[in-house]
């Protein structure tokens, strides 16, 4: 996957989204911290407005030492709500008061209340909470603090015991604290706001950025697809810089390559034309060559008839009609390379046809002591049998010629899923190997003696049946093989 640009992008996404989510939570654990220290900070500040009004009625039960035989609580209780005061002026939020536990509320103070009316007795709603945080404070020697928390807000609650004249007696401080500052938590929503925006318009971004990609890589791949190697399309531009450069390149890579094939197409041509003129200037050679031997033979007999007399030229004429006949062989030879008659194919029962093939050719091979034998698993074929005879004719010839006195000749007829291949197979050393290339033209031959028509007969032959022939290298000796592919109808 992290091998395509596309994979590499959606795992990109991914990892923005995991960094997102990871901002996320740190910046609320952050901000829960945070609110965790303000509460804790203001539970310290509710304690010590505690400690403060025990320290002031430490002082207060000093100067007023006969506390405990006042029965006057009025009086009482408007001093102690002088102390409350002084004590909780300088602690905004905080109220708070004294309470005895056989009596309840002896005093209280708010003074830093913002309201219209002042408060002069605590919430009732608190009463049950103020009563038995007093109540776990009595007899102690140590504030005792709790807090109630709600969705919105926390109330902090500390008692501390006042030892004096006046016995249980405790004093209280109380505040609310927002569990999530104002302030704090709007600038957390805003910035949680802020990344929230920041990762869709990254993942829109990326997201159109791969589609887009992989849309326009889908289409270069298309037009690629429909299109040959030697023709390149030219593709458009896709107006995503990086893209276009290699679209640039790929477009100036096809007109190099339309132009390369162009010369190519140029040079194959007049490779084809100059192998063409070699050909024909072979062939035009080897005519000339097989022509001027029986002309300068009539020519040296008709000049010796003429100056013997008439006693020669009876013998003269002899040699001059036996040189004419050669010649006119040598023509019907090239005639029946170039004339390409089509084929007439017929239904061919393959035995007979080799016996017939070998029979011809029983006395030559004799004549060298030469055995010639057919083998095979081919019975039946469909091709002409006249031009294959001729074609057969010509390598079996080739084979007398070529194989050592006392060897053999075999002929083979096999078939294969595609073709029926005849071959022949002497035990003679074979072409020479500067001719192999040319092996089946015209007037190509490795005897002083050749003609060197044989093998481009047995070309035209299996090339007018839509096969080839070709020399098969083999250990045994030289094999000649004609293919020919099984007709369609």
């Amino acid at each position: 996957m992290l091998r395509s640009l596309r994979g590499r992008l959606i795992v990109l996404l991914a990892l923005l989204v995991c960094a997102a989510l990871a901002s996320g939570m740190l910046m609320v654990g952050l901000f829960h911290q945070s609110a965790a220290a303000q509460l804790a900070q203001a539970a310290t500040e509710n304690s010590r407005a505690c400690d403060a009004i025990a320290s002031a009625y430490r002082q207060y039960s000093v100067t007023h030492p006969r506390l405990v035989d006042t029965t006057n609580y009025t009086a009482l209780s408007e001093q102690l709500n002088t102390m409350l005061e002084r004590s909780l002026r300088e602690r905004p939020t905080v109220q708070g008061g004294i309470w005895r536990d056989t009596t309840g509320s002896l005093a209280y103070a708010f003074p830093t209340y913002v309201g219209a009316v002042k408060r002069t007795t605590p919430p009732d709603g608190e009463l049950p909470r103020i009563r038995a945080i007093n109540a776990a404070a009595v007899g102690g020697d140590h504030t005792v603090s709790q807090h109630y928390g709600s969705q919105s807000q926390t109330l902090l609650l500390a008692a501390c015991p006042l030892p004096g004249p006046i016995p249980n007696l405790t004093a209280w401080t109380m505040r609310w604290t927002l569990n999530f500052p104002s302030r704090s938590y709007h600038q957390l929503m805003a910035g949680l706001g802020v990344l929230l925006a920041t990762v869709l318009a990254a993942a829109v971004l990326l997201t159109h950025l791969t589609m887009t990609w992989s849309r326009h890589v889908s289409q270069i791949e298309a037009a690629l697809n429909t299109h040959d190697l030697a023709e390149l399309p030219v593709l458009p531009a896709t107006r995503e810089r990086e893209l276009d450069r290699i679209v640039l390149a790929l477009n100036e890579a096809g007109g190099r390559l339309s132009a390369a094939r162009r010369r190519a197409d140029t040079l194959a041509r007049q490779m084809a034309t100059a192998e063409r003129l070699a050909a024909i200037g072979r062939v035009a050679a080897g005519v000339a060559h097989e022509i001027r031997n029986p002309i300068a033979a009539m020519r040296l007999k008709a000049e010796s008839a003429v100056a013997a007399g008439p006693e020669r030229q009876p013998q003269a004429l002899q040699v001059i009609l036996g040189q004419i006949e050669r010649l006119d062989a040598l023509v019907r030879r090239l005639l029946s390379i170039t004339e390409h008659d089509e084929p007439q194919r017929e239904r061919v029962r393959i035995g007979p046809f080799l016996d017939a093939s070998i029979a011809q050719h029983v006395d030559l091979a004799g004549a060298k002591r030469l055995t010639i034998r057919h083998s095979g698993d081919l019975d039946e074929a469909r091709f002409d049998p006249n031009q294959v005879q001729r074609a057969l004719d010509n390598l079996v010839l080739n084979a007398i010629e070529a194989a050592p006195p006392g060897t053999a000749i075999e002929i083979s007829a096999r078939h294969t899923a595609e073709a029926a291949v005849f071959s022949v197979l002497d035990q003679g050393a074979g072409p020479p190997a500067q001719i192999l290339d040319h092996l089946f033209e015209p007037f190509v031959t490795g005897r002083p003696d050749g003609t060197g028509l044989g093998l481009s007969i047995v070309r035209e032959v299996a090339e007018a049946h839509g096969g080839f022939a070709q020399l098969v290298p083999t250990p045994q000796g030289t094999l000649f093989e004609i293919v020919l592919p099984w007709p369609k109808s």
